[in-house]
């Protein structure tokens, strides 16, 4: 097969400014595909300013304060929504001006659950952004001194993979959890159970089934934009539902009802334009974490936010690079450099308007797949990501029990790299296993990797193997241990 740069030039686009700066024709492409790629890419992102204010917009910080303000009515999800159209749309616009490649970038799914309810729990939501944004300019340096192949080398791929894996089954659990499918038990020892005493009960979960088995179907028979047409015809099923039915919240002022929505209450929005509400711009504290959880537990969260962000971004640009037939001989795609630099800003750029850190998207092979080869289709997927920030109050119409069928899809999605962790060899499997169960089970992405970075260099110790630990594994590993131990650690000085 040709290569990208073997291919003949199309002599009708070879004169187009356009053409030359992105090298549509060289990569035997033609403004035609790369404007139809980019719609593709876009479609079938645009869930992420649907689904992002609903993971982010619920959940309470250290103070019990809400991101962009409000008391949990949903109030503030238009402006955590235009937030994250605007980054997303500005990212993705310089990565196509900037790296040429056919890469978007939004929120990243798993990082915004790790921001949502394991960092901002411990803070507030500006401390919590402002580790954001360090972890974004840690990894610009890293990417402009050349350490990054240090760092991406130290953690052993397997337990990287097993990473991504547990972000997936946490996540898959969030959604369960928040559709109301499993539910807490009111007493006895179990600690979950299925829905509403070991039976699902209520339209709003009806409607979460409806809306799972839509999108697996959807998803399945390889529909474009499966996620954001699932999401929009379960909320629509929900507003007729709520419409006849009178369903109302489950919790209103102090009456309980187990049978209720969620989060949202699903009717008419009274406007579906408005101008956009950019309020959690700016709303980040740069070092306020460090005073509020102190300098160890910072920069372990600060760690694992890189971690998960930088070795997806390797692996998905690369994955990129092949379906396009871009990569080198060494397995790497045009620009790298440009491209991981424009990545990193989009992590600070994320905690920096509020709305958790930005990263490339696996989402853009759908682009790919419609012939997109350069920028161009970057820069047109990020206009119409601006263009979207007008209709940031739809979100407010949107319960959760129609959204969140998509976290238990990308769960899946996530899960399915379980297959290249080696299940026969303990030095990795043991530390995987504690990685990826102790997500869910804990509700704590920190702790599932620090149990498994824990593990990882007892047993390569016990079992004669400790030069082959790499320096960065061991001091991570005995920073983890000191935020295992920290209160036993405060108990016994008296702290």
């Amino acid at each position: 097969m040709p290569t990208a740069t073997t291919q003949a030039a199309d002599p009708r686009a070879g004169s187009s400014t356009i053409d030359r700066y992105f090298k549509i024709s060289e990569r035997g492409s033609s403004i035609a595909q790369e404007v139809r790629g980019g719609v593709v890419t876009f479609f079938t992102m645009a869930y992420i300013v649907v689904l992002n204010p609903l993971i982010l917009g619920f959940a309470q910080d250290v103070n019990g304060d809400f991101l962009g303000g409000g008391s949990g009515d949903g109030s503030n999800l238009p402006a955590i929504a235009a937030g994250t159209a605007l980054v997303a749309g500005l990212l993705t616009i310089l990565m196509g001006v900037v790296a040429n490649f056919p890469l978007a970038l939004a929120t990243g799914l798993g990082l915004n659950a790790f921001v949502a309810f394991a960092i901002a729990s411990q803070m507030t939501w500006a401390d919590a952004m402002g580790l954001v944004v360090l972890e974004g300019l840690i990894i610009l340096v890293l990417v402009l001194t050349g350490f990054r192949t240090a760092v991406f080398h130290a953690v052993p791929t397997q337990l990287k993979v097993a990473i991504s894996v547990g972000i997936g089954l946490f996540i898959a659990l969030i959604g369960f959890v928040d559709a109301g499918f499993v539910r807490r038990t009111a007493q006895g020892t179990v600690p979950v159970q299925l829905g509403v005493d070991g039976f699902l009960g209520g339209w709003p979960t009806l409607v979460f089934v409806i809306g799972l088995l839509l999108i697996i179907v959807l998803w399945v028979r390889k529909v474009r934009g499966a996620i954001l047409i699932a999401i929009a015809a379960t909320t629509v099923l929900a507003i007729v539902i709520e419409a006849i039915a009178k369903i109302g919240p489950a919790v209103d002022g102090e009456k309980l009802n187990p049978t209720g929505w969620g989060l949202v209450v699903p009717t008419l929005p009274d406007q579906i334009i408005d101008s956009p509400d950019f309020s959690t711009v700016g709303q980040f504290s740069l070092f306020g974490s460090f005073q509020s959880v102190g300098v160890v537990a910072a920069a372990l969260l600060i760690f694992t936010l890189m971690l998960a962000d930088f070795f997806d971004t390797m692996g998905t640009m690369t994955a990129i690079g092949a379906e396009a037939n871009l990569l080198d001989e060494d397995g790497m795609p045009p620009n790298t450099e440009r491209i991981l630099v424009v990545d990193s800003l989009a992590a600070a750029a994320g905690g920096a308007a509020g709305v958790s850190s930005n990263t490339s998207y696996i989402e853009s092979a759908s682009g790919v797949g419609e012939g997109a080869r350069t920028g161009l289709a970057s820069v047109v997927t990020g206009l119409l990501f601006l263009a979207s920030m007008v209709f940031a109050p739809l979100v407010k119409v949107i319960p959760s029990e129609a959204a969140v069928p998509a976290l238990v899809l990308v769960g899946f999605l996530m899960m399915q790299q379980v297959k290249d962790i080696d299940w026969d060899d303990v030095e990795i499997a043991i530390p995987a296993f504690l990685t990826i169960v102790l997500m869910p089970f804990t509700y704590s992405i920190t702790a599932g990797i620090g149990a498994g970075f824990v593990a990882y260099v007892l047993i390569k110790v016990v079992r004669g193997k400790a030069a082959a630990v790499h320096g960065l594994m061991w001091l991570v590993a005995g920073l983890f241990v000191l935020y295992f131990a920290i209160d036993p650690i405060k108990d016994l000085l008296g702290v």
